[in-house]
């Protein structure tokens, strides 16, 4: 069975930082493109960073361009955001996905989901 579990969400205080980390099982994800995306209250699903296959290329949205990071570690099948200078506006469900087309992770079409998990930013 294909699972996807984020871990490293929580509350912070605005300026603060966090570290999300996601663990996928069930198959290889080595050759897979993955991302992280959000959902905040009241507003549809966001690409917030996805990195293709060999880790080389990365997209961030705008919105937080220079302040998160997101890599991987192929070897342990884990993808990971670095979230610094936190803002209220980050407050969201944070979901990890990975996508079968490893060269091409700029896309909303992902095929395997993680639950979420809460990330709160106070002000």
């Amino acid at each position: 069975q294909v699972q996807l579990v984020e871990s490293g969400g929580g509350l912070v205080q605005a300026g603060g930082s966090l570290r999300l980390s996601c663990a996928a099982s069930g198959r290889a994800f080595s050759t897979d493109a993955m991302g992280w995306f959000r959902r905040a209250p009241g507003k549809g699903r966001q690409l917030v960073a996805v990195i293709d296959w060999t880790g080389g290329l990365t997209y961030y949205a705008d919105s937080v361009k220079g302040r998160f990071t997101i890599s991987r570690d192929s070897a342990k099948n884990a993808l990971y955001l670095q979230m610094n200078s936190l803002k209220p506006e980050d407050t969201a469900v944070y979901y990890c996905a990975a996508r079968r087309d490893g060269n091409r992770p700029i896309s909303y079409d992902y095929h395997y989901w993680g639950q979420g998990t809460q990330v709160t930013v106070s002000s």
